[in-house]
Formats: C-alpha cells, structure tokens, sequence
C-alpha cells in the first residue's frame, strides 16, 4: 500500500440533461481516484460556471449549487494532491477566459516535459498561478486555437508538444473534447445514455449514471461532441501503448473495465498466480482491505485455502496513503484497520496484500495479527518489488524511500515480523490481463520506462 495516484476525470455532454447531477454521481465513483478536493465545471447558454474547493464530492456540492451550476456541458475532477502539491488553487478543472473565448481544462496523469513547456511560456510573458501541470496544458492549448480553425484541431496540435501521462478532459463554449496521450498511460472510456455522451476515467462512472459503456479512448486519440454528435482524430495514435499496470493492480475500482479487461478478472489472476508461485501450509486466507481482498480470493480459489474477513475497516478514514505526510499517514493505519479475532486466531494466516511501496503500512499488520491471536503470519503481495520510481502520475519519485529498494526479501521479511514473505513474479504479472487491447507500463518494477 501507500501509492498516490493523480486524479479522476468525468465530462458530459447533454442537451437535455442535467449534466452538474451527472457529473456528481460520475464524480461519486471516482472518488477513490482523489480525495483532496474536486470541482465541476458546466456550460450553460455559452457561459461557463465553475465550483470547487476541498473535500470528498458529497462534502462540496450541495442540492441547491447542482442546479444553479447545471447546463448542457460538464466537467469534473476529484484530485489526488500529493506532499508537494497541495495548493487549494491547483483544484479542478481550470477555467481561463482569453480571445476565443473561455476554456475549462481538467487532467489525470503527470507530464515529464512540464518544468521546459512552463519555462518556455513564461519567457514569452505567462504567468502561471498553479503549479500543475493542468495550467501548463491549458496554456499550449489557447495558444494553438489562435492558430487553428477550431477548439479540437488545438489540442491535437498540444497532444504533440505533451510528454508523459495524460488523458484530458476540455471544454470550450460550444464542444467537449476529451484526448489520451499516446502512450495510453492512463484510462479514459466514451459512454452513452440516450443522446447524452460521456468521457470517464473508468467504466465505474458510467454504471453509477445508468450509462452504457461504448468504447475506451485509444491512446493518442482525440475525441468531441460538437451539437450532440461524436467525431474523432487519430492522427496522434501509435501502434505501442504503456497502460499503468497499477490500474489493474491497485488504482482502479474492482467493478471496473479498462482497454477490454475486468480489473477484477486481473487481480483474481494475480492471486491464483501467488498460489502456484507461493505454496503455503496455513489454515486461512485473508485480505488487507480494500485493494488486496480480490487477489486474497484469487489466491484461496487456486489453494483450496479458505479465505475470510481477516479485519475490520474504519469506513471513516480514508485510504491510508491519502495522507500526504508520513507521520500522519503512520497513525492512519493504527486506527484504519483492526484484526478480527475469532478469524486468526490459533490459526496460520496468509495475508495478501496489493504492493509494498514505502513499508509502512505492512511494517505494522503482522504485529497487529499476532497480538489478535495469528501462531504463524504469511504475507503475499500479489505485485513484484516496487524498485524504481514512477515519473507517470503516481506522485512516487524518491528511490531511496522505495522499501524494495533498501532491503532483500528477507530483510523485508524481518523488518515486517512475518514467517515467510513473497512476491508475484514479473512472468506472472505479464499474464494477469490476457483481455486487455494494450501494453502496459512496468517501469516501477523493472526500470524499463517508455519514455526516456
């Protein structure tokens, strides 16, 4: 556990509809994508209105501000904010008004070009009031569309000045456009429900408004709704594309489906991998909540171990590596996660969980299961080592924090009190998605990065 990742992106458009109320509930199942704050931006009669601030989306937008803000477009964003970037005025989406017109703007990812395109602009007279990477796309945007014959043809002129992970979400006064980087790093999904049209992070955000799922967003690919109808550009798209495999691993929500494969089906696979790589003696199986109990029944499926609740979830904290700073994110899981006595103990438990990043919160359970009663505490991780860090949006760069990094296997064991500690093989981890239509990145687990 404790992996950030950036942000979630939901964008709708219909004529007839109540986009703000939409783009609430598609919000509402983002939410584990961010949850430092949020915003929504909707066109109405050609006028932009734009509401955001911090907090989870149910906290920020009350029944009154859904329909004062609703129109015919919409926007949202919930934003993870990371220890460097927590800056009310960095909250999403973006809206900027220069001589087209008025542009609202709001992303998933992490440019590796962003520091230069800012440098860049500035010498030539910008002014940047956030230190995202929103505001820096924003910028080459509004400067392409005064060279360009419309809103889409400038972002597709930006898609090729952007480096690194994005799958954007813009909207001009009359279009809605959404484009994914060419690399496809990270998920963007097309949807329909009747005439309206939606851009999503995951296909999770289309089931929570009743919508049916189209197609996803190729990578480099350009899409808009202009009076209702849908086109599209791809004269960015490439024939390699590097998914994030943590999206299958850890980011998104299990009920969710990206470039053709069931993050479920994934971390199924995962687990049912750790049982063949990883054969233990032991009485049951359980699962860290939230993001390792689908590969915690993967793993009793394939043993024949039964598996059951092995803790009790403080439903009122949020996901522990939320917690921008380390010593708050250290008492998080103190009180995140209690033991359920009566399933460990006098029994030897396997526990799976998803990742081991920093260490901090696995550093802690093992103890936490003994004192409940565990005589033996195996942990699996159903990912290989976290060895490298991740440049793409996972807001994890410092090696040298990297647990994996800093000790062998069985350093880590010690270190953890466990009996015995594994890990999934990177031959296994290429195999936990045979559906999905693309490549992945790896580069977290085996240096090997799509971009230089």
């Amino acid at each position: 556990m404790s992996l950030h990742e950036e942000c979630g992106v939901f964008a709708i458009y219909d004529a007839q509809g109540d986009c703000a109320r939409s783009t609430y509930y598609g919000l509402y199942a983002l939410q584990h994508r961010g949850q430092e704050d949020c915003g929504i931006a909707t066109i109405n009669d050609l006028e932009l209105s734009c509401h955001k601030g911090p907090g989870l989306v149910g906290d920020r937008f009350s029944e009154a501000l859904l329909n004062e803000l609703n129109g015919t477009m919409a926007i949202g964003h919930v934003r993870y904010a990371g220890s460097t970037n927590l800056h009310l005025e960095n909250a999403q989406p973006l809206t900027l008004t220069y001589i087209k017109g008025s542009l609202a703007v709001a992303h998933n990812g992490k440019l590796i070009n962003s520091a230069e395109l800012k440098r860049e602009y500035e010498y030539k007279g910008a002014v940047f009031h956030t230190t995202t990477d929103s505001e820096v796309i924003a910028y080459i945007i509004a400067q392409a569309r005064l060279h360009s014959g419309s809103a889409e043809a400038a972002v597709s002129q930006a898609v090729k000045r952007l480096k690194g992970a994005f799958s954007l979400v813009v909207m001009s006064s009359r279009k809605l456009i959404a484009a994914r980087d060419p690399w496809g790093f990270r998920p963007m999904c097309i949807g329909r429900k009747g005439d309206a049209i939606i851009f999503a992070s995951e296909t999770c955000a289309l089931d929570a408004i009743a919508a049916t799922f189209e197609r996803d967003i190729l990578p480099g690919e350009v899409v808009w709704v202009e009076n209702g109808i849908l086109h599209s550009n791809r004269e960015n798209c490439t024939s390699t594309s590097s998914l994030c495999i943590f999206e299958h691993l850890y980011f998104a929500r299990h009920d969710s489906v990206i470039d053709g494969q069931s993050v479920y089906e994934a971390r199924i696979n995962a687990g049912k991998s750790l049982a063949r790589e990883h054969k233990i003696d032991a009485d049951v199986v359980i699962g860290v909540p939230d993001s390792g109990l689908v590969a915690a029944k993967g793993y009793s499926l394939e043993s024949g171990i039964p598996i059951d609740d092995g803790f009790v979830k403080n439903r009122y904290i949020g996901r522990t590596f939320i917690k921008p700073e380390q010593s708050t994110r250290e008492e998080a899981v103190k009180i995140k996660l209690n033991p359920l006595r009566a399933t460990v103990k006098g029994k030897r438990v396997v526990m799976v969980d998803d990742t081991i990043v920093r260490g901090t919160t696995v550093i802690q359970i093992p103890t936490l299961l003994r004192d409940a009663g565990a005589t033996k505490v195996h942990v699996l991780i159903s990912a290989p080592k976290y060895i490298s860090p991740c440049n793409f949006g996972t807001d994890f760069t410092i090696k040298k924090d990297l647990f994996a990094f800093n000790y062998t296997t069985e350093e880590m064991r010690v270190k953890i009190g466990a009996d015995s500690l594994g890990f999934l093989s990177l031959a296994s981890l290429n195999e936990i998605a045979p559906n999905s239509k693309c490549g992945f990145c790896d580069a977290c687990f085996t240096e090997n990065y799509p971009i230089k």
